[in-house]
């Protein structure tokens, strides 16, 4: 019994944050940004309009639900990716499983890998699979990276967007081909600390003393967070090709965790990567986060670059730090 990927979906607000507003705010350009980071644009999601993560998920799977074909109440589990969730508790999976309209009490689970969430909710979701314990997954990615983006730091303040990606994961005993290959997971926890958010949990609840001295917003090591990027992004599909006796020219669309143009290039020649075969969509989006791979492969399908049959390699890369791969036959 192999995973097949039955539909895929995204979503991101209409609230469209441009380099030059940022730039009325802190001292940067458009330039300036685009230049170091491929980012022209960015999406900001607002409560009020159901766009907290909860919402976004929903609004995205909805899409993946409808090409796949499957009805909600077919869903056995949901997997939901979030670094900053609707609420520290019931989880965010509960809440989406509510707006869903599901009432066979699926089983439902939040995953905090940051940016390589997705990627790890695909390995999980494919050994749920394909041992028999879940038909059919649901499986998102979904953030609000404004919830913990200091727009008034321009380090950081740049980098980041909301929205949401979403896939229909289920058993498919056919000779299509189409199955999750291989993967890789690993966190290199000595570098913890080059990409954090301080404040808001149980070692630093938020107080006032939080608030007056911004510990509250996220903090990161730039130089620290590159490097290792693409040294782990790199080094993780090398591995999956080498295992599985496939070169670049056997791998139809690589799409890389989109946190930076820069990242992604580099990424790229040291693989000896077509960029002509990457999936790139940064520039509108920036760093979504856990939501960046699974919106830029529903972008992808619905455009007609990635059809059925097709060998995707993703990689992503995030805090703790963690960092994935997977291979597939979609």
């Amino acid at each position: 019994m192999n995973t097949r990927i039955l539909g895929t979906g995204k979503y991101h607000p209409d609230n469209i944050v441009t380099n030059e507003e940022i730039s009325k705010r802190v001292d940067t350009s458009d330039e300036w940004i685009v230049q170091r980071t491929g980012i022209k644009e960015r999406r900001v999601g607002s409560v009020k309009n159901d766009e907290m993560p909860s919402g976004m998920a929903a609004r995205a799977a909805k899409i993946a639900l409808e090409q796949a074909g499957v009805k909600p109440d077919e869903i056995d589990m949901i997997l939901f990716s979030v670094t900053l969730p609707d609420y520290m508790f019931p989880n965010s999976a509960s809440v989406l499983q509510h707006k869903l309209g599901i009432k066979n009490k699926c089983a439902c689970l939040d995953i905090n890998a940051a940016c390589t969430g997705w990627v790890y909710g695909l390995t999980l979701a494919n050994s749920l699979i394909k041992t028999g314990v879940y038909k059919k997954i649901l499986l998102c990615g979904t953030e609000m990276a404004s919830g913990f983006n200091n727009w008034d730091d321009r380090a950081t303040c740049v980098l980041f967007g909301d929205g949401s990606g979403a896939v229909v994961l289920g058993a498919d005993d056919s000779e299509n081909g189409s199955q999750i290959i291989d993967s890789i997971l690993t966190s290199d926890s000595s570098k913890r600390e080059s990409l954090i958010l301080p404040a808001g949990g149980a070692i630093e609840p938020v107080r006032q003393k939080t608030l007056d001295e911004n510990r509250q917003w996220m903090s990161m090591d730039g130089q620290v967070v590159f490097k290792n990027a693409v040294k782990t992004m790199s080094s993780h599909c090398a591995t999956l090709l080498k295992r599985n006796n496939m070169t670049v020219d056997d791998v139809d669309w690589f799409i890389p965790h989109q946190a930076n143009l820069r990242i992604i290039e580099t990424t790229g020649q040291l693989l000896k990567f077509p960029a002509e075969k990457t999936i790139v969509n940064v520039e509108k989006y920036a760093n979504t986060s856990s939501a960046s791979i699974p919106a830029a492969l529903h972008e992808a399908v619905m455009d007609g670059r990635i059809k059925r049959g097709d060998t995707l390699l993703f990689a992503a890369f995030g805090a703790g730090l963690t960092s994935g791969a997977t291979l597939l036959k979609f």
